[in-house]
């Protein structure tokens, strides 16, 4: 691990010189690459697929694992959307010229080398890659083991479109085992390492905050709530609740807990349960959900407090927007949380009340995505609040440092 580690920090003094052409360059290159060997990755996402399993893993892990032809063009497509991307790098963050005439501009840097620790999703592996290097910094990827082949097949790929931009390919490394020890190494290489990003269940990001020497930015469980408030659209609730849950049920952004107005109940709820029902999601709900409908299970103490990451969610009448925001303040994971409303007051309370890294009004959870954002890609949702909160793309992998100029001031 300590030679990875040098070779990431040799090469992030290299990228952060490195004009925003060359490395556009890299990552049409890159994109290239990873199309030209699809046929490898998909042969290696196989052998991938067919490991979990065995391992009789569920269906949804499934679904995040799979690669296919279709996303593995999204793959490459992704890289050349951050290379169309303004450079974040250099950016004036602020000016300030002193009575003394000193000039100090704060300017946007790179952080150095990023480490990505992430369990099953293989497109992570592109899009770390490709936000890193356009911001200048080098990054260690860890991968989980389910995604080992696919991950190794695509870190190839990237490899070769740095190498025909002239940059070095250790700007992208990965850890070469699945062995978890690795981990532990890696989390100690603080001299090396300027930040950890891990993706994944709360176990992981558990285990890597307790054990970590260096800072992180925290992706926590993705609890999102939809709340159906009494002056909601009852066709606009019915659309959004079965795209919230059920558009892809293994992303951190799909909703797991509906909350509905006690006023609305009758009238809205039974044809959004039926709608899920017909989607293939099992619901659990509170007693008055089960009243509602024969085929709903009643909820256990954990429901509300799980993140599915499959077609399941949890149901839970409230008295009124009060409640359901003290529910979310309780049972959240400030990831990102909805409202479906035509009261604007109701919904500008909400917004302002629930303090969860993303708050939406009248649209779908599954929105909480740095492509839909205009990052181009992301590496993550940061739920913590110290530097980088919700899609962690360009911006928030950069930093800033002070210029300060002048012309012989000295301090009395």
């Amino acid at each position: 691990m300590i030679p990875i580690g040098k070779a990431a920090r040799a090469a992030a003094y290299i990228l952060a010189l490195a004009p925003t052409d060359v490395k556009n360059t890299a990552l049409r290159w890159m994109a290239e690459a990873i199309q030209q060997h699809s046929a490898e990755i998909l042969s290696a996402n196989k052998k991938d697929m067919e490991l979990a399993q065995q391992k009789n893993l569920t269906a949804a892990f499934l679904d995040r694992l799979a690669l296919n032809k279709d996303r593995i063009a999204a793959m490459a497509q992704g890289l050349i959307t951050v290379a169309d991307l303004p450079d974040p790098v250099g950016r004036i963050l602020a000016a300030i010229k002193r009575p003394n005439g000193l000039q100090i501009t704060r300017i946007s840097v790179p952080i150095g080398v990023i480490g990505v620790i992430y369990e099953s999703r293989p497109n992570v592996t592109a899009d770390a890659a490709g936000l890193c290097l356009k911001s200048g910094n080098a990054v260690i990827l860890r991968g989980g083991s389910e995604s080992f082949y696919s991950a190794t097949a695509i870190v190839a790929a990237l490899h070769e479109g740095l190498h025909k931009a002239q940059l070095p390919t250790t700007a992208v490394q990965m850890v070469p085992t699945a062995d978890r020890s690795a981990v532990s190494e890696m989390l100690k290489m603080d001299q090396y390492i300027d930040v950890i990003i891990p993706r994944g269940s709360q176990q992981l990001v558990d285990h890597i905050a307790a054990e970590s020497r260096i800072p992180l930015f925290k992706h926590l469980a993705g609890m999102c709530h939809t709340y159906i408030h009494h002056a909601a659209d009852k066709e606009m609730a019915r659309k959004i609740v079965l795209n919230a849950k059920m558009r892809r049920t293994g992303i951190c952004g799909a909703t797991e807990v509906l909350l509905v107005d006690q006023a609305v109940v009758q009238s809205h709820l039974p044809a959004i349960i039926n709608d899920l029902i017909q989607a293939g999601c099992e619901i659990r709900g509170d007693e008055q959900t089960v009243k509602l409908d024969q085929r709903v299970k009643a909820t256990n103490t954990k429901d509300y407090d799980t993140e599915f990451l499959d077609a399941i969610i949890a149901v839970k009448v409230v008295k009124d927007i009060a409640v359901a925001i003290e529910h979310i303040a309780q049972h959240g994971t400030q990831h990102t949380d909805a409202i479906i409303t035509e009261d604007n007051k109701a919904a500008e309370k909400f917004l302002q009340e629930v303090d969860s890294a993303i708050v939406i009004h009248n649209a779908s959870t599954q929105f909480a995505d740095g492509g839909e954002f205009g990052m181009g890609a992301e590496i993550g949702i940061a739920t913590g609040k110290l530097h980088a909160r919700g899609p962690v793309g360009l911006e928030q992998l950069t930093t800033f440092k002070y210029r300060v100029q002048g012309n012989g001031q000295v301090r009395g």
